[in-house]
């Protein structure tokens, strides 16, 4: 990989997949340095149940984008765009190999294909769109879109606030509807395809749901109770990104008096599984030309990307 000018590996798969692991082998290999592209394992508080890598890995390997956004921020794609160009620049003046990995396949698509130049939303109206959202809910956020911008409406779930206050603060900003901005011609994306190594980690479906069940009773014993009585304290607005966490809902639902533990292990458990499932089918709809690898162990993994980059 040598000859190549900008060369990077990028390594996606559903949470748990043993993403991390592989991203850690090839770091050792490759003088690399792992670069997050998981949209919840940016947030500063919330280490545990966002499986951030733990202090020992970072002594390990450099890694970057890791924990370094506060849980009241509501961290964008956009921004996460800027910040990793920042990030690969330095790496490749260093003389070291990017190692992109994590489970949010928008930020792939993003490096590899460009995004559409939205301007930046003045916080004002970025604030009014957030507060409506709290008090009125996402019915009437969907109900102004609606008659405002029936395109976009008609584009967003009734029930997903977040999309829906971006599709209206673009509006009120710019005076143009957010499908139009989609529209216009994308910036240059920061990896070209010919000098990037592709690979989907993608265990067995009854080997993956086995290892969320285990990592969450892991993340129990290391103190993601702790983490989320923490998180309850700020008192954040319960429609930030960083409130999605999974299993941090259940966990507050136990710490409020609302949830037996046993449950709310149980449910986070199940949410867990379902998050992978959705993302597995997304990966199987735009990573089709992505190198797949199947085999549940690890090192069998980890040397057959070895022997695809040298």
């Amino acid at each position: 990989m040598s000859e190549i000018e900008k060369p990077a590996v990028l390594i996606a798969g559903p949470t748990a997949g043993g993403k991390s692991s592989v991203a850690m082998f090839l770091a050792d290999k490759w003088n690399g340095v792992i670069v997050n592209a998981d949209s919840m394992q940016v947030y500063a508080q919330i280490r545990i149940l966002n499986a951030r890598p733990d202090k020992a890995d970072e002594a390990r390997a450099p890694h970057r984008l890791y924990g370094h956004v506060s849980a009241a921020e509501a961290y964008s794609a956009g921004k996460w765009l800027d910040d990793v160009a920042a990030v690969l620049a330095q790496i490749w003046r260093g003389g070291q190999l990017p190692i992109i990995t994590g489970g949010t396949g928008l930020y792939f698509k993003m490096l590899l294909e460009g995004v559409a130049p939205v301007p930046d939303i003045a916080p004002d109206i970025r604030a009014y769109w957030r507060a409506r959202a709290e008090k009125d809910g996402a019915e009437i956020l969907h109900k102004i879109l609606t008659m405002r911008d029936p395109v976009m409406a008609g584009r967003l779930q009734r029930t997903d606030p977040q999309r829906l206050v971006r599709a209206l603060e673009v509006l009120e900003a710019t005076g143009r509807s957010l499908a139009e901005w989609q529209r216009d011609k994308p910036a240059p994306p920061l990896l070209a395809e010919n000098e990037v190594r592709r690979f989907v980690i993608a265990p067995p479906r009854g080997a993956l749901y086995g290892r969320i069940d285990q990592r969450f009773d892991a993340m129990v014993e290391a103190g993601a109770l702790e983490e989320a009585r923490a998180i309850k304290t700020l008192d954040l607005a319960p429609d930030l990104p960083a409130m999605k966490t999974l299993g941090l809902k259940q966990l507050i639902l136990h710490l409020e008096g609302d949830l037996l533990l046993e449950q709310a292990l149980k449910d986070s458990k199940t949410a867990s599984r379902r998050y992978a499932k959705r993302q597995m089918t997304w990966l199987r709809s735009n990573m089709i030309a992505w190198s797949w690898v199947f085999e549940q162990d690890l090192e069998s993994q980890t040397e057959k990307i070895f022997s695809f980059i040298q």
